[in-house]
């Protein structure tokens, strides 16, 4: 099918014209486009990366500002309404702030959230509010200090609480995710629930993945979480499925917000995926564990047009695996990558 063509405009701020929308082979229609700025973090989480000699992306093999914002008005014009800025940590990025800032002045994606550990957050959430970012996920796996320090290898839990009730403060849409290891304790995931019964918030448990960036697999399917929180928590009822969402949700008399399940590693919700991802480095992820179906970097830096990058971005997901599993059979890696260099 011949779709009607992009104007070429990588230096107009005029609002982004849609065109026919980025659809995959399976039907899929894409709307939800996942950007991290940067593989860098100020903590280790050991699920994340390893603790030393850790093999960061030049600065000059990073996408600028300029080609990220490029990358998202095409983006927009194929039909994304949901954009994530994430990382790494994205706010170790200098002149992160002020590029959200731009990508909010732009108006050409309805939702803007933003995935931070919260260490360097407090002091921009006046600023975010401001802007009208639609949300922000802030990652927190357990509110015991000497558990936090084991987990990300610092001792900042101070200061991600106080972009947790900063958050809360300002009434900015808040998320939490925690994500679950073999050392999870029932009493960590008990206290980390409590924040849900105090708090509008939803509160997501994560199964562990295999992308810890040191030779680390993870053989089991899944560590059975729906009945695990069924047990600790009591009376807890399954919410409506939201099909755009990869969390199932649970409410109970008990809970202000809402508690639950991200299965990534099982991949459950891999029929309504409506999501695709971009690298640090700028390579277009069709799926968390493909090695990239497009080299965007590439196109940018080699003056390509409009045209050609949303004509090679259809092309990419033609041949998109059903699901995570045929992906990552696909793939064949012995190791998995870092979570920080794939954009989570």
């Amino acid at each position: 099918m011949q779709h009607p063509q992009p104007k070429d405009d990588r230096t107009s701020h005029q609002p982004c014209l849609v065109i026919p929308p980025l659809i995959d082979n399976h039907g899929r229609k894409i709307t939800y486009l996942r950007l991290a700025i940067t593989d860098r973090c100020n903590l280790r989480c050991c699920y994340c990366m390893p603790e030393r000699g850790v093999p960061f992306i030049p600065h000059d093999e990073l996408l600028s500002y300029e080609e990220l914002e490029r990358l998202v008005r095409l983006f927009a014009r194929l039909g994304v309404k949901k954009l994530r800025i994430t990382g790494g940590e994205p706010f170790v990025r200098a002149g992160c702030l002020e590029f959200i800032h731009r990508l909010k002045n732009l108006g050409c994606v309805e939702q803007i959230f933003v995935t931070t550990n919260g260490v360097s957050t407090a002091q921009h959430l006046e600023d975010l509010k401001k802007f009208g970012v639609s949300g922000i996920n802030l990652s927190l796996d357990s509110l015991d200090r000497q558990r936090f320090r084991d987990i990300t290898r610092r001792d900042y839990i101070d200061r991600v609480l106080a972009t947790l009730h900063g958050a809360l403060a300002l009434n900015i849409p808040l998320k939490i995710n925690s994500v679950v290891t073999d050392r999870s304790s029932d009493a960590e995931i008990i206290d980390l629930g409590y924040l849900a019964r105090c708090y509008p918030i939803s509160l997501r448990y994560i199964e562990e993945m295999a992308f810890g960036g040191a030779g680390k697999t993870i053989s089991r399917p899944g560590n059975r979480l729906k009945e695990r929180l069924e047990r600790l928590f009591d009376g807890i009822q399954e919410c409506p499925p939201d099909t755009a969402s990869t969390a199932r949700l649970f409410t109970s008399t008990g809970l202000v917000g809402k508690i639950g399940i991200i299965e990534g590693r099982s991949r459950k919700f891999c029929s309504s995926c409506n999501k695709v991802r971009i690298t640090p480095q700028g390579k277009l992820k069709a799926c968390l564990y493909d090695d990239g179906v497009l080299d965007l970097r590439a196109l940018l830096r080699s003056a390509a047009s409009d045209t050609t990058i949303v004509n090679a971005v259809r092309h990419s997901l033609i041949s998109r695996h059903l699901n995570g599993h045929d992906t990552e059979a696909a793939s064949r890696r012995k190791h998995e990558p870092s979570m920080a260099t794939i954009g989570g």
